[in-house]
C-alpha cells in the first residue's frame, strides 16, 4: 500500500520559515520524481516544487529564491524548505510521487493527504 505522509505544517507568522517533510512507503522512493502542490482557499491546487530522481529541481515563479526542495533517498523522504513566508503562502501543501511505468508506458502517481500552512500578517 503506498502511503505519502506530510508533516511539519503549522502557524507561522510573515517572514517565518517551515520545513515540510513527505515520507513515502510502499513505492521505490528513489526512481520517483517528487512533487509539493498547494491548494489555498477558494482555489487550484497549484504545483510549487519539483524535484527528479536524478535530483533536478524546478519551482514556480512565487517561491524561487525562498523555497527550496531536496530529497533524502535513503529515509524515502522529500522535503520542502520555506523560507521569508507571506501570506499568500497559506494553503494545504501536498506532497505527490509520479513515474512512468517503463513496461505499459503508463504514469503512476500518488498523492498524501496534506498538511496545512498558516502564515499570519
Amino acid at each position: 500500500q503506498v502511503q505519502l505522509v506530510e508533516s511539519g505544517g503549522g502557524l507561522v507568522q510573515a517572514g517565518g520559515s517551515l520545513r515540510l517533510s513527505c515520507l513515502a512507503s510502499g513505492i521505490t522512493f528513489r526512481i520517483n520524481d517528487m512533487a509539493w502542490y498547494r491548494q489555498a482557499p477558494g482555489k487550484q491546487r497549484e504545483l510549487v516544487a519539483t524535484i527528479t530522481s536524478g535530483g533536478s529541481t524546478n519551482y514556480v515563479d512565487s517561491v524561487k529564491g525562498r523555497f527550496t526542495i531536496s530529497r533524502t533517498n535513503a529515509k524515502n523522504t522529500v522535503y520542502l524548505q520555506m523560507n521569508s513566508l507571506r501570506p499568500e503562502d497559506t494553503a494545504v501543501y501536498y506532497c505527490n510521487a509520479h513515474r512512468i511505468n517503463i513496461l505499459t508506458r503508463t504514469p503512476m502517481e500518488y498523492w498524501g493527504k496534506g498538511t496545512l500552512v498558516t502564515v499570519s500578517s
